[in-house]
């Protein structure tokens, strides 16, 4: 019972990060090559809304994953594969802080309005910068979670975890 328990939450922690993962790399293939593009004219609803949303969405998500990361870190901490969540947390933590720190700045001003076309160029550079960091953040944290499937869950791990094996 304890074990599917731990896997339905690690299953969790794993569908949450794929969808950032999957988020960042449409925003990556899509949005970011054309946003340098666009104009005072045009950027706010090709970005201001689906931003607020996407925030409004990741947020409480962002705080149930690390719960989630916090359970499996304690959960396998006597385990050899207690590195991989580790790195996912560590991951996340990056992600959430470039965030936190130098993401939602930078969505407030374009949210207030931006009037000159210097100054939206400037901000758009900033922000798919960071964006594509955010991006490789999210992919270590997918990478580090497959990786933790792929070996503690192999059955030749597995056996050897068991008392019997």
């Amino acid at each position: 019972m304890k074990d599917r328990i731990l896997l339905a939450v690690y299953a969790f922690l794993f569908l949450c990060i794929s969808m950032y993962l999957g988020t960042g790399w449409s925003l990556w293939l899509f949005s970011l090559p054309v946003a340098p593009k666009l104009t005072v004219a045009n950027y706010y609803l090709q970005l201001v809304p689906q931003v607020e949303a996407a925030t409004a969405f990741f947020t409480p998500m962002t705080k149930a994953m690390i719960a989630a990361n916090l359970v499996m870190i304690v959960a396998e901490w006597r385990t050899k594969v207690r590195w991989l969540p580790i790195i996912v947390l560590l991951a996340l933590i990056a992600a959430t802080v470039l965030t936190v720190k130098l993401l939602l700045p930078l969505n407030t001003i374009m949210a207030n309005g931006i009037t000159d076309e210097t100054q939206l160029q400037m901000i758009l550079g900033k922000w798919i910068y960071y964006n594509k960091w955010r991006v490789t953040l999210w992919t270590i944290e997918w990478f580090g979670m497959m990786a933790y499937f792929l070996v503690a869950w192999s059955p030749q791990y597995r056996a050897k975890a068991s008392p019997t094996g």
